[in-house]
């Protein structure tokens, strides 16, 4: 070794040992779950399925179901847009103490409220909000709010937090009130970010708004079980193509607002 060469850093083993554990773990996993591949790769699995997958064909494509199909279509783009509307709002208000603009303990208090907002999932929260506000969409609109303002919340604080901060002290130095400085140097910096996290929330929520209907919620996803339920699979299919479309005119849509935020 050559002497002039300064002594190579220390080995940190923490990565190694946390991946050892994650491989046991998943090798773990394989060995206690009882999955059964040779079952579902036999000629009757895969003729049950197919016989499952043919009783989609054809699609309803008569009128009257076809209206009632988009006004559900409708409900659930509404759920979705308004519980993301007041996760922003909420997320927003709660990003401003837990990027620790208020001080140190009101920050750790805020975070710990967000983690346990987004660590419950929409389908748990429907099923709470269903029992207090009964069935329907808004039980679904009041889970994905809650959810949202979670992951919204934490996000919004991460990018407060990561803004320059110098803007907003120069204009508190030439006598600027807080929210004025606020509101003018620090949220313009963060807004594209923010917007950009907003729509792809919303995104996800139109699926999820989908779902939360088979829970009782309203939209497709109750017409989805309900025809299910009943084995009516033509009108199921026309449901899911419903849900397909709805999801794929959102995506375009955010991801043209996304482009046009980010130039």
């Amino acid at each position: 070794m050559n002497p002039h060469l300064p002594k190579p850093p220390p080995r940190d083993w923490t990565v190694r040992v946390l991946m050892l554990l994650l491989l046991a773990l998943i090798i773990a996993s394989f060995y206690t779950l009882p999955l059964k591949w040779r079952e579902f790769f036999t000629v009757e699995a895969i003729n049950s399925s197919l016989e499952l997958l043919s009783g989609f064909t054809p699609p309803e494509t008569g009128l009257p179901f076809l209206t009632k199909t988009l006004w559900a279509a409708i409900e659930t783009l509404a759920m979705s847009g308004l519980g993301t509307l007041l996760a922003v709002i909420f997320g927003l208000a709660f990003s401003l103490p837990a990027s620790g603009r208020f001080g140190a303990a009101p920050r750790a208090a805020m975070r710990a409220l967000l983690n346990v907002l987004r660590s419950i999932p929409e389908l748990v929260w429907a099923s709470i909000m269903l029992i207090a506000a009964g069935l329907g969409p808004l039980g679904g609109t009041l889970a994905l709010a809650a959810h949202t303002a979670g992951v919204l919340g934490r996000l919004f604080a991460d990018s407060l937090e990561n803004a320059a901060p110098l803007p907003e002290q120069s204009l508190r130095t030439n006598g600027a009130s807080a929210t004025s400085a606020f509101l003018y140097a620090t949220l313009p910096q963060t807004l594209p970010q923010m917007m950009s996290y907003t729509l792809y929330r919303w995104e996800n929520n139109i699926r999820a708004a989908a779902i939360l209907g088979v829970v009782g919620a309203g939209g497709l996803g109750q017409m989805l079980k309900y025809h299910l339920s009943l084995f009516q699979m033509p009108l199921a299919a026309t449901v899911i193509l419903a849900m397909l479309l709805l999801v794929a005119l959102v995506d375009g849509v955010s991801f043209a607002l996304r482009r046009a935020l980010t130039r």
